[in-house]
C-alpha cells in the first residue's frame, strides 16, 4: 500500500489520541479528529470516511508498516492501545533499520564543515546517540574514501557562503611552482571535486580566462567589498562537459580511440572514463573504445593508470605522448 501525506497524518493523529487514557475513543471522535488535523496541516476541509478511519486501525495493528499497534475495542465502540505505554513513534530498531542509519550518518557527517548542513547537526547527533544507544559495535558496511588530513577542507565554507553571496575575494595563494605566495582578487563562480581534492573555479577580472586554484594551496583568504562582483552565470556542466577532471584548455575536444585488455574491460565498461564512451568493438583479447574530449593532464594520468591493460590507438599525437613516458619509466627500472 502506497503511502501518501495524508494517511501519515491520520496515523500520527489516531496514535496521539489513543495514548491519551483520560478520554474514551469512539470511531466518531477519531473520524473528527483526523479531520481536524488534516484541516490544520492541509489548510482545507477533507471528509474523512468512517471506511478510511477502519482501514487506518487495521493498518496500524498490521505489521506492513511495522506499526503492529495494540488497538483494541472494548465496550463494544471504544478504541483503546492494550499497552499505555505504547506509541507509533517509540517502535523498536530493525538490524537493518540500524545498519541504514549507521550508514547515512557517516554519509552526513562527511558534509559537517558545510554550513548548507548546518541545520542537520543536531540531527545527525541524535541520528548517532540513537544507533549507539540500540546497538553495542558494528563495522561499517559503506567505506568512505576519505583523508582526515587533506589540505584546504577547512576553506569549503568559507568559500562556498562567498559563491552563494556573490563576494569578491582576496586569496593568498601558492602554487607548488611559486617560490612564494600571491595575493589575487578573485571572483569564485563554482566549487569543484575530484579525485578526493577540492578546487575554486572563477575568475580575476571580466577580460580574463577561467582559473583553478587547488583549495590546498590557499593560505588565506579576505573580502573585497570595493569590486562588484562579476555575475556571469557560470555554468559548471557545460564547461566541465568534454573534460577528464579539472584542466580546461581552449582546444576542442578529440575522439580518442583506446583498447583494454579482456580482464580490464569490463571495469571500462561499469565505469567508463568519461561520459561520451562508446564501445566500438569486441576483440578476441579485450574491447576499443571511443570518448570525446579534451587531452589534458587527467586523461593521461587516467590512462597511465592502466599499465600494460591499455593501448591508445588515435590520435597518433597522443600514442606518441604516451609511448614515450612509458619508455622514460621503463628507464627508469633498468639497472
Amino acid at each position: 500500500m502506497a503511502l501518501n501525506k495524508n494517511a501519515l497524518i491520520r496515523y500520527k493523529t489516531i496514535d496521539k489520541c489513543l495514548q491519551n487514557n483520560n478520554r474514551k475513543w469512539t470511531l466518531d471522535n477519531l473520524i473528527d479528529a483526523c479531520s481536524d488535523a488534516l484541516y490544520e496541516y492541509e489548510g482545507r476541509d477533507v471528509n474523512v470516511s468512517k471506511r478510511t478511519i477502519q482501514l487506518d486501525i487495521q493498518m496500524m495493528r498490521s505489521d506492513k508498516l511495522g506499526y503492529n499497534a495494540p488497538i483494541e475495542v472494548y465496550d463494544k465502540k471504544y478504541y483503546r492501545y492494550v499497552d499505555d505505554s505504547y506509541s507509533i513513534t517509540d517502535i523498536p530498531l530493525t538490524e537493518n533499520d540500524m545498519n541504514v542509519l549507521s550508514e547515512t550518518v557517516e554519509m552526513l557527517k562527511q558534509f559537517k564543515d558545510f554550513s548548507l548542513f548546518s541545520e542537520l547537526g543536531g540531527i545527525i547527533q541524535r541520528l548517532e546517540d540513537k544507533v549507539y544507544t540500540e546497538k553495542t559495535h558494528q563495522s561499517a558496511v559503506i567505506h568512505l574514501d576519505k583523508n582526515e588530513k587533506l589540505k584546504g577542507l577547512e576553506h569549503l565554507d568559507v568559500l562556498y557562503q562567498a559563491i552563494l553571496k556573490k563576494m569578491v575575494l582576496k586569496i593568498t595563494y601558492q602554487s607548488f611552482k611559486a617560490e612564494k605566495p600571491s595575493v589575487i582578487t578573485f571572483h569564485p563562480f563554482i566549487l569543484k571535486e575530484f579525485n578526493n581534492r577540492w578546487f575554486l573555479i572563477g575568475k580575476t577580472s571580466t577580460k580574463k580566462p577561467i582559473l583553478t586554484f587547488a583549495l590546498d594551496r590557499i593560505i588565506g583568504i579576505d573580502y573585497d567589498s570595493s569590486l562588484n562582483y562579476l555575475d556571469e552565470n557560470f555554468n559548471g556542466d557545460r564547461y566541465y562537459k568534454d573534460v577528464i577532471g579539472v584542466t580546461v584548455s581552449n582546444t576542442r575536444a578529440e575522439r580518442i580511440q583506446f583498447w583494454v585488455n579482456k580482464s580490464n574491460a569490463p571495469y571500462v565498461l561499469t565505469k567508463p572514463f568519461h561520459r561520451s564512451q562508446r564501445l566500438i568493438q569486441e576483440t578476441e583479447n579485450g574491447c576499443i573504445f571511443n570518448i570525446l574530449v579534451q587531452v589534458n593532464f587527467e586523461l593521461e594520468r587516467m590512462i597511465l593508470g592502466f599499465g600494460d591493460a591499455i593501448e591508445v590507438l588515435k590520435p597518433a599525437k597522443l600514442r606518441r605522448r604516451i609511448q614515450n613516458k612509458l619508455k622514460i619509466a621503463l628507464e627508469r627500472y633498468e639497472d
